[in-house]
């Protein structure tokens, strides 16, 4: 999971050991191995100004880091002609992975309907892209740990992320507590003759 509320919710459920993957962070370390191990690299979404400074920066902290190729999709539904593109694209550079940086829920979405017609491993990394481009700062680590990182994000772009947070996540808190109250109702179940 990528918040801490989630890891908590995973505890809630019976998941003891389960630990943040958080995506900005797992680029890097996944960026250091490429490199490391010549494994090309491709990066999906984002602004053309974002990808630019990204990839200026990941050649400058990684080395040897092979990256085949970047795009910038539209904001926009593309066309069937303009994903048959980009996938070719893809293809055709080599890149073993591909990170989609498309924000969250669109780059699921993606990643789901072009399972199996990439020979690569694709990786959601969410705003790791603008955060390691520089045009976005991440919330401190004190406030990640807290789960609070949500809370620093919309103060910074609110315009942008108001609707994620204000409506989206209270909506998933209401899904959550039913599944809570479905475990628990079946483990009372279990424990009646």
């Amino acid at each position: 999971p990528d918040g801490m509320p989630l890891v908590w919710g995973l505890r809630w459920l019976g998941v003891p050991r389960q630990s943040r993957v958080y995506g900005p962070d797992l680029m890097l370390g996944l960026c250091q191995r490429a490199a490391r191990e010549q494994i090309p690299i491709y990066l999906y979404g984002g602004a053309p100004a974002v990808l630019e400074r990204l990839r200026s920066n990941l050649e400058e902290w990684f080395p040897g880091l092979a990256i085949a190729g970047t795009h910038a999709p539209p904001f926009r539904s593309l066309t069937p002609a303009e994903d048959a593109a980009d996938i070719e694209q893809i293809r055709a550079s080599g890149a073993a992975i591909v990170f989609v940086g498309l924000g969250c829920p669109k780059q699921e979405r993606w990643m789901a309907q072009h399972h199996g017609r990439l020979p690569a491993v694709m990786v959601g990394v969410g705003a790791a892209f603008d955060f390691h481009s520089g045009r976005v700062s991440q919330a401190p680590r004190w406030m990640m740990a807290r789960g609070l990182e949500w809370l620093y994000r919309l103060l910074k772009e609110p315009q942008r992320l108001w609707r994620r947070y204000l409506i989206y996540n209270p909506a998933f808190i209401c899904l959550f507590g039913w599944q809570l109250f479905q475990n628990w109702l079946q483990r009372v179940r279990n424990l009646s003759p």
